[in-house]
């Protein structure tokens, strides 16, 4: 016999109510739980703040309210970036501590592996930060919804600066897994279509979090590009940036760079930071006081006394994602919260209202582009930046439903 039920049964012993009424009073008020899954220790840079980021809006939600009239608790758990470990996890928080749904991952295939266990088990998942389009699109289904902007749309974004420039031959570097081969699949049928004339000379697909970069600037700079278009990240994206510095790999040549402004990767460069590349990211320093993203940046500094990061931002909104849909179904029911993600609207987030599109389950959220730049105390940022919505970026809706296994 579970505490709970030990417990309902002593109250209903001294009251006069029936231990059913009372477990339907606990559940009243008992926490609404989710499964939180992520590489914690293994992509700290990024977990650590996303997990603050999720902290900082449950404080809020359940300051307010909570859902239904009930807490939101977040219960982490962390699978070492482990597929296997991951659906283990999964499993134990839906059955054993009360998860009524999923969040969460970093890495694509830890989040296709959650999400194919989520559509086998018909648990409602939202894969806050995989990248790879596969997730909505060739491998999806109807219990997996993305929060991160698709990589097509980020990969189009850069491509469509791209084709302004002269720039003819190009060379891709990317980490060899599902994100990867997919933004530099993106890109190339992007820019190819932008522009025809384009070449692609090399490509180069170091092992993830394992990369040879001596080796990779070299291959690189004999492939004699016009311009090259960067997918790593993390520590592979500093070594990158190291090795191709010192060898001379970015003089003279455009570079383009998948997620490399978002400060948990730009940050640490410090005053290596390189100057000049157009890149994806997230410029929480630029935001205005008085607008939402400046808002959700000082709570986040008065909270944690540090600056946030792109992925604050993600945890941020991923709370509010599930916070919003379980308003919306009333109940903390699966085939409820499933379809109250479809065509779920958020008015009001630190980057204006989101969108989940039925059509493949996928956010609205856009993409912070812009070019990279020292400022003055010597830190890499990103200037001449804009917000760009995905919508014009996506392929066609008859593209989507082409690419989506039927239901």
């Amino acid at each position: 016999m579970t505490l709970l039920r030990r417990t309902v049964l002593a109250l209903a012993a001294a009251t006069a109510l029936t231990p059913t009424t009372l477990l339907a009073q606990v559940a009243d008020t008992a926490p609404i739980k989710i499964g939180e899954i992520n590489h914690f220790k293994r992509l700290a840079a990024f977990a650590d703040p996303y997990r603050k980021g999720i902290e900082l809006a449950v404080s809020e939600i359940n300051a307010g309210g909570g859902v239904l009239g009930r807490p939101l608790e977040f219960i982490f758990r962390d699978d070492q970036g482990d597929p296997a470990e991951a659906v283990r996890i999964a499993e134990e928080l839906m059955t054993r501590d009360g998860a009524v749904m999923l969040t969460g991952t970093i890495l694509s295939n830890v989040g296709l592996a959650i999400s194919s266990f989520a559509a086998e088990k018909h648990y409602v998942y939202l894969a806050s930060e995989p990248l790879a389009d596969t997730l909505v699109w060739g491998s999806g289904n109807p219990y997996t919804f993305r929060l991160r902007t698709s990589t097509w749309v980020q990969a189009a974004m850069l491509a469509e600066q791209a084709a302004s420039t002269d720039a003819i031959r190009y060379a891709t570097i990317a980490p060899n897994y599902a994100y990867g081969t997919e933004a530099v699949e993106a890109f190339k049928a992007n820019l190819k279509r932008l522009k025809p004339d384009v070449e692609f000379v090399a490509e180069q697909w170091p092992p993830l979090f394992n990369i040879d970069a001596g080796a990779e600037a070299q291959a690189l700079e004999r492939a004699k590009p016009d311009a090259i278009y960067n997918v790593t990240f993390g520590t592979d994206l500093a070594k990158l940036v190291r090795e191709g510095t010192d060898r001379g790999l970015f003089d003279g040549r455009d570079v383009y760079g998948l997620l490399t402004g978002e400060p948990e990767y730009f940050e640490p460069l410090g005053d290596e930071a390189p100057e000049g590349w157009f890149v994806t990211g997230y410029p929480w320093y630029d935001f205005a006081e008085d607008t939402p993203g400046g808002a959700f940046v000082a709570a986040y500094e008065e909270k944690f006394g540090e600056t946030p990061k792109n992925g604050s931002n993600v945890g941020y909104l991923t709370a509010l994602s599930v916070a919003a849909a379980i308003e919306r179904a009333g109940s903390t029911e699966t085939e409820a919260i499933r379809a109250a993600f479809e065509d779920l609207e958020i008015p009001d987030t630190p980057i204006g209202p989101l969108h989940y599109r039925a059509l493949d389950n996928q956010s609205t959220l856009g993409a912070f582009v812009g070019t990279t730049a020292l400022n003055d105390a010597g830190e890499g940022v990103m200037v001449d930046w804009s917000y760009k919505e995905p919508a014009p970026y996506m392929p066609s809706d008859d593209e989507i439903r082409a690419m989506r296994p039927a239901e």
